[in-house]
């Protein structure tokens, strides 16, 4: 059964902006359940809820202007009941369109809520803080840093949350390099990155999820590959990768960008980052296009690895 981190409860009526919060908080690394997404047509709706109640750890109630719908309100008390009871959170958020004085269920007056009317606190900030309990601005001391090769990622983890890209991804690379027992200035080979340690590789691709808001990251990377028509088998797609290279900005205008013109902010493409892990400037002098050095083997074996691993 897939896993999600919040279920979206609302009034139909307010779907489409319910769906653009969605859609931030899948950027954001978080997974939502959404109705319309996740509830296949012909099968129980209240099944579906069941399964989701047993398993899913918060729950969003989104408030607008056309109040709540009747099936809302069935979720909303069900979850009452089962989240009362597993002590999980259920977040009261108003949309920009909710009305001055929302009308609040009394079970719901007591919490505290998500304005979307507001700038400050910023919305999508306090929304996060309330799925994973870690509050805007901060470096939680909670981060996974598991790794089995004994690698030492807080350096890596505190210049993502510093939002230091360029030394992120150049720390990326010393790590990962570490990894599979090599030096800095060595490079990987495509077996090596299909064989990459599992928990270390979910360690940091966590990390540039998280820190970057899912604009940046391994998985990103691969769900757009494999969007574009790649295959995770570590071999050559020549139209895919040229795709590819289209969606993350690694190619402008039909021809590759050299590494030195790769961008450092979140101004870039998504999954732009991270990038020296596949670079192989070291066989040849000066600065290279990113089409050369097999790149596109590399990312469809790290692809591979994602895949395997289920990141």
């Amino acid at each position: 059964m897939e896993k999600f981190d919040v279920f979206l409860c609302h009034n139909s009526k307010d779907k489409p902006a319910v769906i653009q919060v969605a859609e931030q908080l899948k950027q954001r690394g978080i997974s939502p359940w959404l109705d319309i997404w996740h509830l296949r047509p012909g099968f129980s709706w209240q099944d579906s809820l069941d399964e989701q109640i047993n398993q899913i750890q918060a729950a969003a109630v989104f408030v607008g202007n056309s109040g709540f719908g009747p099936w809302q309100d069935k979720e909303i008390k069900a979850f009452i009941r089962a989240f009362v009871q597993r002590k999980c959170p259920v977040i009261p958020v108003l949309l920009a369109d909710a009305p001055q004085e929302p009308v609040l269920p009394v079970f719901l007056q007591g919490l505290m809520w998500v304005d979307f009317r507001l700038q400050n606190p910023e919305p999508m900030g306090q929304l996060m803080w309330g799925i994973t309990g870690e509050k805007p601005g901060t470096t939680p001391k909670t981060d996974d840093l598991a790794s089995e090769k004994n690698i030492n990622y807080t350096r890596l983890r505190d210049l993502l949350a510093a939002k230091n890209w360029k030394e992120a991804d150049e720390e990326t690379y010393r790590v990962m390099i570490q990894a599979v027992g090599k030096k800095d200035g060595d490079w990987f080979t495509p077996d090596e990155l299909l064989n990459f340690p599992c928990a270390d590789l979910r360690t940091i691709d966590r990390l540039w999820v998280k820190y970057s808001n899912g604009q940046f990251g391994f998985s990103v990377q691969k769900k757009i590959y494999l969007t574009v028509g790649g295959k995770a088998d570590g071999k050559y797609n020549d139209e895919a990768w040229e795709k590819f290279g289209d969606r993350v900005g690694w190619r402008v205008e039909s021809s590759w960008i050299s590494y030195s013109e790769v961008t450092y902010d979140t101004f870039s493409p998504r999954g732009h980052l991270p990038v020296k892990v596949v670079r192989v400037e070291s066989l040849w002098e000066g600065d290279i296009s990113l089409m050369e050095g097999n790149w596109q083997e590399f990312v469809s074996s790290l692809a591979s690895r994602l895949v395997n691993y289920n990141i």
